[in-house]
């Protein structure tokens, strides 16, 4: 049962945010700059953000070159450019609004490897630096074998090194805390457990009914309601183009001497892997198993996971003994294709979601667009 005194000043708010990865918490970061004087509360069913906010490589990342050709095939050419940009400025954006140093941006270069089988890829540089100079401002891929050698990886598998010079390496774990500080520094609301279960929209209020495990449910109260999901917005918004992904990752334990630097991306972007610290963090493996990937089960598929382990050994560091420290899954939200939805529903409930794996970059300018919605 709820007081009086929880009913009057706890669960009555102007702005409800359900979600508490970088697009809910930049959200939130974003009302309040547009209006200072809201009460804006964010909800987030676990401890920690339970999509892929915490849980991804932490790659600045605007998109390899192979992936942009990929995209060719089925995308106009103004809304490649258009996603680009996005994803550019969503990167510009934080660093200009949290500082390098507070979210650990790191650029130590960014290189698509490629097997001998796709060199036609390279074909495609100079068109795509044409084609991207105004969003970059220079160039930004750029043929890089000349550094192939001095990573360490076995000699059979690449062939080829493209730079690419607008992505970098971040700290992810560094980005959601300040991100977290910024928010309760505006004065943002912030409860964990909080598992939202529906929402009613009553009489130009929205009813937001979140189970926790104490009270077994308890009824918050917004004029607007903004949901940011990411994969798991479907219940909120059905019928939308939304298909889950669980991507798989790993992290060595440290490795002496460590050739690998940089950020690291191969086979259209999924596979991927960094330096974190002279451990080797790699990721991917979803197009093995689309089917068993679509999926919103944060656990491990172990086919996956042992695959990358042998990627690992075979081909990255060949001959060193490696030994994993930590496995992990996150959950990312695809599409048809890649471009975010930011929808509004009758009722003031708005939601900004399908961020193809690209959080990261992506997430600040959805929010900002979001925060624009709000009266």
């Amino acid at each position: 049962m709820i007081s009086f005194w929880e009913r009057e000043s706890l669960l009555q708010y102007d702005v409800i945010i359900i979600g508490s990865g970088i697009v809910g918490l930049q959200t939130a970061i974003q009302v309040k700059e547009k209006h200072p004087n809201y009460d804006v509360l964010v909800l987030e069913r676990g401890l920690l953000p339970s999509g892929a906010s915490t849980r991804n490589a932490g790659f600045a990342a605007t998109g390899s070159l192979s992936e942009l050709v990929a995209d060719a095939a089925h995308t106009p050419e103004a809304a490649i450019i258009d996603l680009f940009a996005k994803r550019k400025s969503g990167i510009d954006f934080l660093r200009a609004q949290l500082g390098d140093a507070a979210i650990g941006y790191k650029n130590e270069g960014s290189h698509e490897l490629l097997t001998a089988e796709e060199s036609g890829i390279l074909d495609h540089i100079e068109h795509y630096n044409q084609l991207l100079k105004e969003v970059s401002g220079s160039n930004s891929f750029a043929l890089a074998d000349q550094q192939l050698g001095s990573f360490g990886f076995s000699s059979g598998r690449f062939k080829h090194c493209i730079a690419c010079t607008t992505e970098a390496a971040l700290h992810t774990g560094k980005l959601i805390k300040s991100l977290l500080r910024l928010a309760l520094q505006k004065g943002v609301e912030i409860k964990t457990g909080a598992e939202v279960t529906h929402i009613e929209s009553r009489n130009g209020k929205n009813e937001v009914i979140v189970k926790d495990g104490f009270h077994e449910r308890i009824h918050f109260e917004a004029a607007q309601v903004i949901v940011c999901t990411n994969a798991f917005s479907s219940r909120f918004f059905p019928g939308e183009d939304l298909q889950p992904g669980r991507g798989q990752v790993l992290v060595t334990k440290p490795i002496e001497n460590l050739k690998v630097k940089g950020i690291f991306h191969f086979d259209q972007g999924y596979y991927y892997f960094r330096n974190v610290g002279n451990r080797v963090l790699l990721g991917g493996g979803r197009n093995l198993d689309f089917t068993a990937e679509n999926t919103t089960d944060i656990s491990l598929n172990e086919q996956i996971q042992d695959h990358l382990v042998a990627l690992l050994k075979t081909d990255l560091v060949p001959g060193r003994g490696v030994e994993i420290d930590m496995q992990w899954s996150g959950i990312m939200a695809f599409g048809a294709t890649k471009m975010p939805i930011i929808k509004s529903l009758e009722g003031n409930i708005h939601g900004g979601f399908r961020l193809g794996g690209m959080g990261v970059a992506l997430g600040s300018m959805v929010a900002v667009e979001l925060a624009q919605r709000i009266e």
